[in-house]
């Protein structure tokens, strides 16, 4: 059985510990305890989170676990000196140290972050940067694998890091299980960007949304304006003049980067041939989705798809 422990401090939200419902159905879907939790604290006792929700603790042990897992707060006061020796000291301990958000500070702190890979919340990452510089900081990750240093983006992105650590230990087959019984959509992989194109164009009418939807739904088709513009019930011209002043993009270049956004999802989530993925997200072929993954990220789709395994993989 594999021992996760959350380290607990005043002010710790309580959206971080949604981290331990998913592991908690790892152990459902298994049919046997895979994961038991301890919850931590410097000197034991009942904490209040976040909310103001109490979480009884036990007081910081010695003992050796599996995975060690440290989640945000508002960090309105300073973190005690006994809690960031405990966390210094996680390394010789556990397997694995994991933060979520802006537990990455935490981290930070105890040393545990120089020399690596790492992300926060992108509101916070130069934040990071800043009081860390032996640190390499990427915001626009959600989350990042680095040796025995995992760390992860805003709040729910602990559930994807969550979805991370069990397929590292239980393989895909049982993550995706997992994410099923919790109606999640699927586990979004390390490289995938914290900003969603959707939400980044922001459009502000029902009209433009719908069209966007439609798109998203139907990427495997070309979807030209007279497309979208049907889906909005608009002319073509009216479309495109919408599309432009409530997004600041044209369709096409909206459209592109929905495949490409969910191109590259896939290319992390599945086996599936370049040429399956290209024809499946509406590029003409795998050179076509080749260059305009060159265009945005300027790395080929087989590249960061070795790098999403081979993150999942240390």
């Amino acid at each position: 059985m594999r021992r996760v422990t959350f380290v607990i401090y005043p002010g710790y939200s309580a959206m971080a510990l949604a981290a331990v419902a998913v592991f908690e159905t790892a152990n459902a879907v298994q049919g046997k305890a895979e994961y038991d939790f301890r919850f931590m604290s410097e000197k034991g006792g009942a904490v209040s989170t976040s909310s103001g929700l109490p979480l009884k603790c036990e007081p910081l042990s010695q003992e050796r676990g599996d995975t060690l897992i440290v989640g945000g707060a508002s960090f309105e006061k300073p973190l005690s000196p006994g809690l960031i020796a405990f966390i210094r000291s996680a390394p010789r301990k556990y397997r694995r140290i994991a933060s979520i958000c802006t537990g990455a500070f935490v981290l930070g702190e105890a040393g545990l972050l120089d020399g690596r890979r790492v992300t926060t919340h992108w509101l916070h990452a130069r934040d990071l940067q800043a009081r860390f510089p032996k640190a390499q900081v990427d915001e626009d990750r959600i989350f990042i694998n680095d040796g025995q240093v995992w760390t992860s983006a805003g709040m729910s992105a602990g559930i994807d890091l969550a979805l991370a650590l069990i397929e590292n230990d239980l393989g895909a087959d049982a993550a995706k299980s997992v994410a099923r019984k919790l109606v999640l959509y699927h586990r979004r992989g390390g490289g995938q960007s914290q900003f969603s194109n959707l939400l980044e164009l922001a459009p502000k009418t029902d009209r433009i949304q719908a069209a966007l939807a439609y798109a998203r739904e139907n990427l495997h088709k070309p979807l030209g304006v007279p497309d979208l513009a049907d889906a909005a019930h608009l002319s073509p011209r009216q479309f495109s003049r919408a599309f432009r002043a409530e997004t600041g993009q044209s369709p096409a270049k909206a459209i592109e980067n929905l495949r490409i956004e969910v191109a590259r999802d896939l290319m992390e989530q599945s086996r599936h041939p370049i040429e399956a993925i290209a024809r499946q997200t509406g590029f003409t072929d795998g050179d076509h989705m080749r260059r305009a993954f060159l265009r945005a990220f300027g790395q080929p789709p087989q590249v960061l798809r070795r790098q999403a395994r081979n993150e999942l993989a240390d």
